[in-house]
């Protein structure tokens, strides 16, 4: 029986750490998790989701930012149907937006939007807010004096461009709340906050940019005060990854904020601790190793177990930059190892295979798996906690 996701959130919010890292894959549980992680923080209602009258300075006073799927969803898109002339995105009205958008505005926060937007998108593609920062339009600039005229971008630039709006806001509280002095601040709209929450930024960047986004969220976080504590969840673990090097979470004292969370069959989830990046924790080669582990430990390698570790060779040598797998085995039995590891894993002849090897397979599973963790790099957590 695992928690629910309040239970997660409070756990999350009791370890008082300064950066968390959450991995899971699309559909666990994340976006809903950072909505129980901010009501534990602010009731419903002051960010203005199911109370469109509430006083617009009231998330000011909350203690929680957060960026998730129902950000992008406060944004859409007005098609002008009827002339077919200018489609623009809006941006639905309550006291999450209405504030937002008044301190961007305030401060004068449009041009590094249209910065950091074209940055990851063209140069060419220009957003232009309205007066009251209500709606926005996009033409393609050619250099010259002839534009497209109001064009919809596509689903990829739009999460973009919602990314932006709200890491111009974030770059905004960090510069702003590192003055020492509030009295010195130019606003004091952001002297409350606590948390930063953020699921799964932009899945539509390619991977350089994508790098490149946690780099530069990595260095806002780095450059952040120290009371500010930033809860980051996502499904790619490429992301995870930079931002696990970039924050130096591998550090000493900081292990315990990385986690893998895991939807159980009985909807209750599981909040696993984990010890370096993905390809040290969770990716599937780790998996396979795990599998054929079991097996071992049980005595209850079977045929298949062949195939798996093949597969653990493949992946291996392929992260190593060998052509061939059978360059990973053991120099004085390459041949005689090669031929087994085919023959279990590829023999076609089902009339004469059973699902039970023999003792001496079960013990060549064993020697393979142990030469390949020994002799090739394998890192494990036990090294980690105890390194």
């Amino acid at each position: 029986m695992g928690k629910t996701l309040t239970e997660i959130a409070q756990q999350l919010k009791g370890a008082n750490k300064r950066v968390q890292l959450i991995y899971a894959f699309n559909g666990t549980g994340k976006t809903r998790l950072s909505r129980e992680f901010k009501q534990l923080l602010g009731p419903k209602g002051e960010d203005g989701e199911g109370d469109e009258a509430a006083d617009p300075p009231a998330l000011s006073r909350s203690k929680i930012l957060y960026y998730n799927a129902f950000t992008e969803d406060l944004f859409y898109w007005d098609n002008d149907l009827a002339l077919d002339a200018q489609p623009r995105l809006r941006i639905q009205p309550n006291s999450f937006t209405n504030w937002l958008l008044s301190v961007l505005r305030d401060l004068g926060q449009d041009g590094n939007i249209v910065r950091y937007f074209q940055h990851y998108t063209s140069d060419k593609l220009t957003p232009h807010f309205s007066e009251d920062f209500s709606e926005v339009t996009f033409s393609l600039e050619r250099g010259d004096d002839d534009s497209s005229g109001s064009l919809k971008i596509s689903k990829g630039e739009e999460s973009n461009f919602i990314w932006s709006i709200f890491y111009t806001l974030l770059d905004q509280v960090i510069s702003t709340r590192n003055v020492p002095e509030p009295e010195d601040r130019e606003t004091r709209e952001f002297d409350q906050l606590e948390y930063v929450f953020i699921d799964d930024p932009v899945s539509s960047l390619d991977e350089n940019h994508l790098i490149e986004l946690a780099v530069n969220l990595a260095g806002l976080i780095k450059a952040s005060p120290a009371d500010l504590k930033f809860v980051i969840t996502t499904h790619s673990p490429l992301f995870y990854n930079v931002l696990h090097n970039e924050l130096d979470l591998k550090k000493a004292g900081k292990k315990e904020g990385c986690y893998l969370l895991v939807r159980l069959d009985d909807g209750t989830f599981e909040l696993s601790v984990k010890y370096g990046d993905s390809n040290r924790s969770f990716s599937y080669h780790l998996h396979l190793r795990q599998t054929i582990e079991q097996a071992i430990s049980t005595g209850q390698v079977e045929r298949y177990h062949f195939t798996l570790l093949r597969n653990l060779y493949e992946k291996t040598a392929s992260f190593l930059g060998y052509q061939e797998w059978s360059v990973l085995l053991p120099d004085d039995r390459q041949t005689y190892l090669n031929r087994i590891m085919q023959f279990t894993s590829h023999s076609t002849l089902s009339n004469e295979t059973v699902a039970e090897p023999t003792p001496q397979e079960k013990q060549t599973v064993k020697l393979l798996l142990e030469h390949l963790m020994g002799n090739h790099g394998f890192w494990t957590q036990e090294e980690a906690q105890h390194g």
